[in-house]
């Protein structure tokens, strides 16, 4: 599926090469040293996941794209990152990053009032206010708790063992969440996942047309951008 963050580079492949067998048994000799039990079944998901991508999600997006104008698609994106709030800034603190704290915070008053509940982002246009996005997982791994083995997550993509258990406490936390009808809540779950996706149409394409392995490739492309994002 397509990462959030998706802002790795790629360097042009020479115009000639003969050592691909030489390459091949280097990346089964790294892939081995993976703690990867699932490897069957996160195949398979990240098959599932590709062809829902393009089959239903895309499509669905680029017909949404076409109806809706982009500063709409930009504001109701803007909502639901207003939504998040609890779980940025319960994180932030539990990772003891004040200021980060702080700072949502402000944001969070700022675009809910001034900002039409979030619609707007004048926090960051008036105040120079950036957001400070951390989660559970990213909490865990701060304090030390490794990643496990990877897990694929349906229609969510590449994860692993301490970030798909994080997702249980950062789920307390999202607002959505606690609607009475879960018919409704799914509902708008998928219609939030769709309009992000509209606002990055072709940038999963993008990211997977030079994937050997395209399980492997967001596979490690997933653990190298958490790793990043716990470091910071």
């Amino acid at each position: 599926m397509l990462p959030d963050s998706p802002d790795g580079t790629t360097e042009p492949a020479p115009e000639s090469f003969d050592g691909f067998g030489e390459f091949d048994e280097f990346a089964e000799k790294k892939d081995a040293e993976i703690f990867d039990p699932l490897s069957g079944y996160n195949r398979a998901m990240t098959t599932f996941n590709d062809k829902a991508y393009l089959w239903v999600l895309e499509p669905t997006a680029s017909g949404y794209a076409m109806v809706i104008p982009v500063v709409a698609r930009r504001s109701v994106n803007r909502f639901f990152r207003n939504l998040g709030y609890p779980v940025r800034v319960v994180n932030n603190v539990l990772q003891l990053k004040g200021r980060p704290a702080a700072e949502e915070t402000f944001r969070f008053l700022i675009n809910t009032t001034a900002g039409i509940a979030g619609l707007f982002d004048p926090a960051q246009k008036w105040f120079g206010l950036e957001a400070h996005p951390e989660d559970f997982g990213q909490t865990l791994g701060r304090y030390g708790v490794g990643g496990g083995f990877p897990i694929v997550l349906p229609f969510l993509g590449p994860s692993n063992l301490r970030d798909a258990i994080g997702l249980i406490p950062d789920g307390y936390l999202y607002p959505i969440d606690y609607l009475d009808n879960t018919y409704v809540a799914v509902g708008i779950t998928v219609y939030e996942r769709i309009n992000f996706i509209s606002l990055r149409l072709g940038e999963y394409e993008e990211l997977k047309k030079d994937a050997l392995d395209l399980y492997i490739f967001l596979r490690d492309a997933y653990e190298q951008n958490r790793k990043k994002e716990i470091r910071e």
